[in-house]
């Protein structure tokens, strides 16, 4: 079984003494790289349960065309926390959480290469979520500039008063920036240096190239968007004029620096989730994965050309005629390392032994999702489509298929799929699927309809409308509405299999990676042995002994 195979050749470490992990754990500064990856995971749901009560409440003032629910200032606030806690403390917050778990086990490591930075990492993520919280609630106004906050909308103080929710939405963006610059930092290093004996490049999982890719994205682009928030800080404190064009400032500049980096971030949030489906789709298809090489190198690709795509977000914002053929172009081009991995996942599905268990099905689900908005993506590096249907929700419907379709279906299905390793428990998989038909559905009545909404020219970010949109805004509500349902049977199933579900061998799923042959939960420093790797993963089907060791060979034949 050519696998992530492994030798046991004696090479015993030395052994650091540390009190047993109990929920007290993670509510302390700990340095275990898993102790650190559930925290993150844990806050950033909490979050994501905060951002996702905002998105109900805006679905409630548009399921009628008057603006009857809310008032018009706290509806703009409403959606600039909303996006704002999406992307900055549930998106990256969650992916690095389950790198942080994952890839130290996967490339046999004991642990992050800065285990202490690592925990600032983490310890800065409650921090500015508390300071963008507290933006929303102060005397001075909360921020109202959407997520990207441009110029010279975010540079509007009608109160005067210095500190108000635009200071403080910046101070915390800012925050988040080093965080994650951090976190970039000790996953590049970790995974340059910290890998197994015979864990070359190309032994190691898909995953981890994806996270690996991802994280060069942070390293190269998010210092742009840092020191956007910066400057844009100092306009709206101090009174210099980078970005105010009132005082001689560009306020298209901001534009750039927030684009070229905020656009390779979708790529930062996708790749990891790319890299989960790598890892679901063998094991539920009892398969290898299909053209293992080119995919990884294809996460390299994307995170290439994901610097030259930024200008396509402003094409409205007066970009020459060249410019906008240059990007369209580049920006189409992002559809090739993407589609060789959509072949080699449906490849690998293709004549499998399928099990369609609550992780494969939202994988499957995350799938069928992410080709409908690469197909909408496709549409809109068009330059004439883009002009048509920019700042309308055609533009909210493709985004929100990106990052709830695709990522956050992806990252349920990597709970549902790592659960028993995290927790030493198996889940409940009744509650598992109900959660994931009420998501799919949700997700598909809430956003679907927003397309031929944007087409027919509804703006974005309004609170009332033509009633000639009342329509489709009605079913878009209702699949908001089943949506924030759906996370209950989730948090039921998580909640009660941690505390009393069945124990979980150490690997349920007859999965083959370096993981899987630890104890569930994993010991503290992972490995009792570093484990020496001998060949490519994703070995399904095959017949060569997983390692040397006869129980783990007698593995190896169970496996097949």
């Amino acid at each position: 079984m050519t696998n992530t195979q492994i030798e046991n050749p004696k090479i015993l470490l030395e052994t650091h003494h540390h009190p047993p992990t109990t929920w007290k754990t993670y509510f302390t500064f700990s340095t275990d790289h898993k102790v650190i990856g559930i925290q993150y995971i844990v806050t950033s749901f909490i979050f994501f349960l905060i951002g996702g009560i905002l998105a109900m409440i805006i679905r409630g003032e548009l399921i009628t065309p008057e603006a009857d629910l809310v008032d018009r200032t706290v509806y703009n606030a409403m959606f600039t926390m909303h996006g704002t806690i999406m992307l900055f403390l549930w998106t990256f917050p969650v992916l690095v959480g389950l790198a942080n778990y994952l890839v130290p086990l996967m490339i046999g490591a004991r642990d992050m290469a800065f285990p202490r930075l690592n925990a600032v990492a983490f310890w800065m993520v409650p921090v500015f979520g508390i300071i963008l919280m507290a933006s929303f609630f102060l005397p001075g106004g909360p921020a109202q500039a959407g997520w990207w906050s441009y110029p010279p909308v975010s540079l509007q103080n009608p109160t005067g008063n210095l500190i108000n929710g635009q200071f403080l939405w910046l101070i915390a963006v800012a925050i988040s920036g080093v965080s994650s610059i951090m976190g970039g930092v000790n996953f590049v290093t970790t995974i340059v240096k910290m890998r197994a004996p015979g864990m070359t490049f190309f032994r190691m999982p898909a995953y981890v190239w994806a996270v690996f890719s991802a994280q060069i994205i942070q390293l190269f682009g998010l210092p742009a968007l840092t020191a956007g928030a910066v400057m844009l800080l100092l306009d709206l404190s101090i009174g210099t004029a980078f970005f105010d064009p009132a005082k001689g400032g560009n306020a298209v500049l901001f534009q750039h620096f927030f684009w070229f980096y905020s656009h390779p971030a979708v790529y930062v949030i996708i790749l990891p989730v790319f890299g989960i489906f790598s890892e679901i789709f063998p094991v539920y298809s009892r398969k290898p994965l299909f053209g293992y090489k080119v995919v990884a190198v294809s996460s390299l690709l994307i995170a290439g050309v994901s610097g030259f795509v930024w200008v396509h977000h402003m094409f409205a914002s007066g970009t020459p005629a060249w410019m906008r053929i240059v990007f369209m172009v580049s920006t189409m081009f992002v559809s090739v390392p993407t589609g060789i991995k959509v072949f080699a996942w449906v490849a690998t599905i293709w004549g499998g032994k399928l099990r369609l268990t609550t992780p494969m099905l939202f994988a499957l689900g995350g799938l069928i999702m992410f080709v409908f908005a690469g197909i909408t993506g496709i549409m809109l590096s068009s330059v004439p489509i883009d002009i048509h249907v920019n700042n309308t929700y055609f533009v909210v419907g493709h985004f929100h298929y990106v990052l709830y379709g695709t990522v956050t279906m992806g990252m349920f299905a990597a709970f549902y799929h790592w659960f028993p390793k995290m927790t030493g428990r198996m889940y409940y998989e009744g509650l598992g699927k109900l959660h994931f038909w009420l998501s799919f559905i949700g997700t598909n009545l809430n956003f679907l309809p927003m397309h031929p909404l944007g087409l027919q020219g509804m703006l974005r970010r309004v609170s009332s409308y033509d009633p000639e949109y009342a329509f489709w805004n009605v079913i878009a509500s209702i699949g908001g509405f089943l949506l924030g349902m759906s996370t209950l049977p989730f948090i039921l199933n998580m909640i009660g299999s941690w505390v009393q579900g069945e124990k979980a061998p150490d690997n349920p799923w007859r999965a083959i990676g370096l993981e899987w042959l630890v104890a569930s939960p994993p010991p503290v420093e992972n490995f009792e042995e570093i484990p020496v790797v001998i060949s490519e993963p994703y070995g399904y089907g095959k017949s060569e002994p997983l390692t040397a060791n006869l129980e783990k060979q007698e593995l190896a034949r169970d496996l097949n």
